[in-house]
């Protein structure tokens, strides 16, 4: 399980740019905070809402801002508010943990895993993870998920071009001799399927069909999210198809 040391709890104001927003604290005072995830997020950082941040007051170091937002309390009209993480450094650590302690299966993989890099060059990319079990090596691509729409998790919340990359690379990858996998870590609980997003770009959801049809494997897990931590929890169902994603 990955711990923040000193979690508070605030209200979003705005945000300033990719990095820095605007909140209140609890004792009324307005503060700039560090932002630790760079993409829109636009459906979970609403003015007003409750969100979460990591404190670094006693152990600064080189920091500027002495607050991280790292989750936040989504609205959800008639279903209940929903906890997201949405720490873009957190899900690659969750997935080192899991892979590291057994957790994280991964399919065609024989035996225990020996071997776990994370951060690893191959071609023209560098990948979140290298891994070796007696009988075979393999590369993963992390993405974490904090987009929900209705119970199902979606997976680009704006177009990427670097996660095309990644996807075009593994299959070079598995054609190689490695295996191959995408582990799409959602973070928050609560999620029916997961599926790409095929309304902000349809070409990363054909591609990551594409990919699994040449052997890449995708996973997609949720976690337990607490304001103070996160952690790999339960696989959740997978649907790739773009009628399906249509028909919701």
């Amino acid at each position: 399980m990955m711990r923040y040391e000193k979690t508070v709890r605030a209200t979003f104001i705005e945000r300033e740019n990719r990095f820095m927003a605007t909140v209140r604290l609890e004792d009324g005072s307005e503060v700039k905070v560090h932002v630790k995830n760079t993409g829109r997020c636009r459906e979970l950082l609403v003015p007003g809402c409750k969100v979460y941040l990591e404190d670094f007051d006693g152990r600064m170091g080189s920091r500027k801002m002495r607050y991280s937002l790292i989750a936040v309390e989504k609205k959800r009209p008639g279903m209940g508010d929903l906890l997201i993480n949405m720490d873009s450094q957190a899900p690659n650590k969750v997935v080192q943990e899991a892979l590291e302690t057994g957790v994280l299966e991964l399919p065609g993989m024989k035996g225990e895993l020996t071997t776990v890099k994370p951060e690893q060059k191959y071609g023209a990319s560098r990948f979140d993870f290298y891994v070796e079990s007696e009988h075979d090596r393999a590369f993963i691509e992390v993405k974490g998920v904090t987009l929900e729409e209705a119970g199902f998790a979606r997976f680009p919340d704006a177009p990427t071009e670097r996660g095309l990359k990644h996807i075009n690379e593994l299959v070079g990858a598995y054609a190689e001799g490695y295996e191959a996998f995408i582990v799409f870590v959602i973070q928050m609980k609560e999620m029916h399927v997961f599926g790409p997003n095929y309304e902000t770009q349809p070409e990363f959801g054909r591609t990551l069909i594409e990919a699994e049809k040449a052997g890449v494997k995708i996973l997609a897990y949720d976690c337990e999210v607490r304001p103070d931590s996160l952690k790999l929890d339960m696989p959740v169902a997978i649907d790739l198809n773009e009628k399906q994603a249509e028909e919701e």
